[in-house]
């Protein structure tokens, strides 16, 4: 797999069938090895190794239904409280993140109403912070977590 701007992280992988498998932290499972499972699991080591965030408030590839349709978000990070600090939508390192992808982790954040956003395709990774508001987002260097 492509290198992604992440730091370096172990991970565990598993060959079956002629298809390779990493092991996911959160789902306690191992999962088919995409280009954007690749950037989800490096996603999920950096929040969790370098933003110090408990594996219990991580959830990852949940349905949600968003105006009678079903969609999926990749990875939230909940408050202790139970409300939502992040929302982090991941494309695959060859996906461009373009406005729609913003439009996407917008519309997915009108129900869920996370304090904080970060889209990635594990070469660029944007982070905001939500002014609910003024119904925009903030673009920021770094996630304050």
């Amino acid at each position: 797999m492509q290198k992604l701007n992440f730091p370096d992280y172990t991970f565990r992988f598993k060959n079956s069938e002629n298809k390779i498998a990493i092991f996911d932290l959160i789902r306690k499972k191992y999962i088919l090895l995409t280009p954007e499972e690749w950037v989800r699991q490096h996603t999920i080591h950096w929040l969790t190794e370098d933003k110090k965030i408990s594996k219990n408030l991580i959830n990852v590839e949940k349905i949600i239904k968003i105006n009678d349709l079903i969609k999926r978000y990749d990875i939230v990070v909940f408050q202790n409280n139970g409300g939502i600090k992040l929302l982090v939508e991941c494309k695959a390192p060859t996906v461009k993140i373009t406005q729609e992808t913003f439009h996407q982790i917008a519309r997915y954040n009108l129900l869920l109403k996370a304090d904080f956003l970060m889209v990635t395709n594990g070469i660029n990774h944007y982070f905001c912070k939500m002014d609910f508001e003024n119904q925009q987002y903030i673009f920021l260097n770094d996630l304050p977590i």
